[in-house]
């Protein structure tokens, strides 16, 4: 079981909370952090479909806010951002889906090589919805399948005759499945000049349960995902080991599922957990 007041603590080297706004309003920059942003060279969504990856290796990391800008400067190099309509840091929605007994959840909890999640996913500034079905096959690869949505669909959180004949078509059965919790963030994508690898950096993590409308959130967190099509080298990840990063995958629906749902069983990620806090330099009452 965890019980948690979690993560109320944040300890940014620089002022990540007002990223958002300060992208927004386009006025002068003058934030240490924005300025860092700012100094990238940019690349497009068009540009970007070279490198999409709908089936790939995904490697995770999770840092403390504070690492972020160390990271970021040494990227600069070979790296570009993903900006879209002027903004590089992009907030998202997300609303997962699982069965009443949480048996997506389960699978992950207990190991199965072979797992899915099904998803809503929003782009907030695009005003563009997908459904997506997420799985990951026991030889380690990531496929990603989706559909357009109308945000409509996305705010009512329940699935139409269309999406549910997609799920049915990848052998998920729709009418088990049930909104389960809300994920809000931000996300900063990078993408390498040889369009051979994206790098997600999700910052600024909050979770709603949306039966009971608990909300937990996780601002002083960043989850890292590398995608690439193989194992490639990759400069990220030298920088990543520069600091003595270590790959530790954490599933934002599995700690979403655990901030909201208290009871939910969780000893399968005691570890992880441990890990987090240590990171985070936060406590638990229960791990």
């Amino acid at each position: 079981m965890l019980t948690t007041g979690l993560l109320d603590v944040c300890i940014p080297q620089y002022n990540v909370n007002s990223l958002i706004d300060t992208f927004t309003i386009m006025s002068p920059v003058k934030d240490p952090f924005m300025q860092l942003i700012s100094s990238f060279k940019s690349i497009s969504l068009t540009e970007m479909d070279a490198v999409r990856l709908m089936n790939r290796v995904d490697t995770k990391y999770i840092i403390n806010n504070s690492q972020l800008s160390e990271l970021l400067e040494k990227a600069l190099k070979h790296y570009r951002i993903v900006e879209i309509d002027g903004k590089r840091v992009i907030p998202y929605s997300t609303i997962y889906f699982d069965t009443e007994s949480t048996e997506m959840y389960m699978m992950h909890h207990n190991g199965k090589l072979n797992r899915s999640k099904v998803r809503m996913r929003s782009y907030i500034d695009s005003g563009i919805s997908f459904l997506e079905i997420k799985s990951k096959s026991n030889k380690g690869r990531t496929t990603k399948n989706r559909i357009g949505i109308a945000n409509e669909q996305f705010d009512k959180m329940t699935l139409n005759e269309k999406e549910q004949a997609f799920l049915k078509e990848m052998d998920v059965q729709p009418i088990q499945l049930i909104p389960q919790i809300q994920n809000n963030f931000h996300r900063i994508t990078l993408v390498d000049n040889q369009l051979t690898e994206r790098v997600t950096l999700d910052t600024m993590l909050s979770f709603k349960n949306v039966s009971t409308g608990v909300s937990k959130k996780v601002e002083d967190l960043v989850i890292i995902e590398m995608k690439q099509d193989g194992a490639l080298s990759s400069h990220f990840k030298d920088y990543l080991q520069s600091i003595r990063i270590h790959s530790g995958s954490m599933s934002k629906y599995c700690m979403g599922m655990m901030l909201v749902n208290p009871d939910l069983k969780c000893n399968g990620f005691k570890n992880k957990l441990r890990k987090i806090t240590k990171i985070t330099n936060t406590s638990h009452d229960k791990i």
